[in-house]
């Protein structure tokens, strides 16, 4: 019972799968420099084989897992802190890194969008007074001022999220219980609000987005969760595997026309699919990856400035060598190599070391690290 209890409290599974999406969304977005989506900087050459194969793969799940594990989160961020203390974190550990990349980070982003896609001559410098000139909305679009800070939307939804939902867990305690229903439940409201159409991100709409949020409070992170999740786990990896590859084919084959029978198809063997993965990550991190070590303790602190640098040195380093006559496999390692380095370069003998930084890329201080052995950090939450 006590390590049980002590288990609930500290949470390494999810600690493990935060750290090893942060990894994967590095990994989806080199990919992006190669497959045929739109985005901020592209290869001379594309690849519609198995780089879009792994893009599809990935996209399906990425970002359901980091809002669904922000859910949970929160359940052990309120049973510890008040609502104005919980408040005061968001904005600090959220709000400032995402203030800090719409400022510093995002412009030369925007910036290389622009030369790339021949929407401006000219240098950064004579770029930055236009930064302001109208809202960025798409990739492609007008507007140069990306407020949500391009990839660093998750941490404006997050922050909107966690905000909007506070009086709601607040008002209304905890007391669901998680049955097999709710295996069933849950992709049934995800698949009912594809029509809503709000804002698209990172593949899924916000509302989608709220519903993983709120449901991760009230049921992921119910005790009745994982034991229910191991007898059933067979049955979702056999789903996630089968509508991975329908999913994958259906798409590379030929994307069905929206508002047609075959795109309301699409859509629902999408939702299962994300659905299905989650469960299966869930069920993995659980059985494997429910202890702490070095690797958990330095990679959770360091997953926030990983993920805030992440996508700037992708899109430099992918406009430095855009055109170059290289196969896309060597363009591909070195991408993956050498932004690797320089973001944990940046981190290691940098960021972490100095405290305007650590507060900049929304880092618990030095002294709090200390003060909490095995500290977690701050992962993408």
């Amino acid at each position: 019972m006590i390590k049980d209890q002590f288990r609930l409290n500290r949470q390494y599974d999810l600690d493990w799968i935060r750290v090893l999406a942060t990894i994967a969304v590095f990994l989806y977005h080199c990919s992006m420099f190669f497959n045929p989506f739109p985005w901020h900087v592209k290869n001379n050459e594309q690849d519609s084989g198995w780089i879009l194969a792994f893009s599809l793969f990935v996209g399906s799940w990425l970002m359901p897992i980091f809002i669904a594990v922000s859910g949970i989160s929160v359940v052990y961020t309120l049973q510890k802190r008040t609502a104005a203390v919980y408040i005061r974190e968001r904005l600090l550990r959220l709000g400032v890194p995402l203030l800090f990349g719409v400022i510093f980070l995002t412009p030369p982003q925007v910036y290389i969008e622009r030369i790339t896609h021949n929407q401006f001559n000219g240098s950064f410098i004579d770029f930055l007074p236009h930064y302001l000139d109208g809202v960025y909305l798409s990739i492609g679009g007008t507007g140069n001022f990306a407020f949500f800070g391009l990839h660093l939307w998750y941490l404006l939804v997050l922050l909107v999220f966690s905000l909007l939902t506070l009086p709601l867990f607040k008002k209304i305690g905890r007391k669901n219980k998680f049955s097999f229903v709710h295996f069933f439940i849950l992709p049934i409201v995800l698949f009912l609000v594809g029509p809503i159409k709000t804002v698209n991100l990172g593949g899924w709409d916000i509302v989608y987005y709220l519903v993983l949020f709120i449901y991760g409070y009230y049921f992921f992170s119910n005790e009745a969760f994982k034991p229910a999740l191991q007898k059933t786990i067979k049955f979702h990896f056999t789903i996630a595997v089968f509508t991975s590859l329908v999913f994958i084919v259906w798409f590379m084959k030929a994307v069905p026309q929206p508002g047609t029978i075959n795109d309301i198809l699409f859509y629902a063997v999408h939702t299962v699919n994300c659905w299905s993965w989650l469960l299966c990550i869930f069920f993995l991190a659980d059985k494997y990856l429910s202890v702490p070590n070095r690797f958990l303790t330095y990679g959770s602190e360091a997953s926030m400035p990983f993920y805030v640098l992440h996508q700037p040195v992708i899109v430099l380093l992918g406009f430095l060598m855009y055109d170059l006559p290289w196969p896309i496999p060597v363009k591909l390692i070195f991408l993956i190599a050498a932004s690797f380095v320089i973001i944990m370069l940046l981190y290691h003998l940098i960021i972490r070391r100095i405290p305007a930084l650590r507060f900049l890329f929304g880092m618990k201080s030095t002294t709090t690290v200390k003060e909490t052995p095995a500290a977690t950090g701050t992962a993408p939450r």
